[in-house]
């Protein structure tokens, strides 16, 4: 993880990311962490860093280690009828809305992973670009929501076989496109990003 050039961590401060915003099927999650710098200082040592620079199997090694040492945490998701309704950037603050309201307290201060700020949240906060690799908050936020939202996906691959989706998670990967052009898609998936794609 790379300097993290002054940002806070402590009881007061939660870490929130977003995990599916690109995907073609299903809904987008996030995840809300709060860490003190003891938990921080444990989970870092553990390898904690972006979820996408992880494996699974590491990822997998690090939830439940995350749920033990975390202050608090919380869950969110907008589904594809939501991000079909709204477009993908209001589904995706309600989903990290979400996962902010799971918190037992509200916290002081929000760091967000990105360059756009939570419009709906009406405390402080600040964003973060690259912040799953400079903020061990956000760092862990990214781990739980990538692995509730692939677990999900992977439930879902038995009741929508033939897509793939327990390999791609949903992604846009030739496969999946291949799948969506001969047998259309599922209520899951997100028609207004299909119409862009298929024309």
């Amino acid at each position: 993880m790379t300097p993290q050039e002054s940002l806070p961590i402590g009881r007061d401060v939660a870490g929130v990311d977003e995990v599916g915003r690109g995907c073609l099927f299903g809904p987008v999650f996030a995840a809300a962490v709060v860490l003190d710098g003891a938990a921080a200082e444990r989970l870092l040592k553990a390898g904690l860093t972006d979820s996408k620079k992880l494996s699974a199997k590491r990822r997998a090694t690090l939830v439940p280690l995350i749920h033990s040492l975390c202050v608090a945490s919380g869950m969110g998701q907008a589904s594809a009828r939501e991000i079909d309704a709204s477009g993908i950037r209001v589904a995706t603050e309600r989903a990290m809305l979400r996962a902010l309201q799971r918190l037992p307290q509200s916290p002081g201060l929000v760091l967000v992973d990105g360059n756009l700020p939570l419009r709906l949240w009406l405390g402080p906060q600040r964003t973060v670009v690259s912040g799953d690799s400079r903020s061990p908050a956000i760092a862990a936020a990214s781990v739980l929501a990538k692995e509730a939202r692939d677990a999900l996906i992977r439930r879902l691959s038995d009741r929508f076989p033939g897509y793939g989706l327990e390999r791609h998670a949903g992604y846009g990967t030739a496969q999946h496109r291949q799948s969506l052009m001969a047998s259309g898609p599922t209520p899951l998936h997100r028609q207004t990003f299909l119409k862009r794609l298929l024309g």
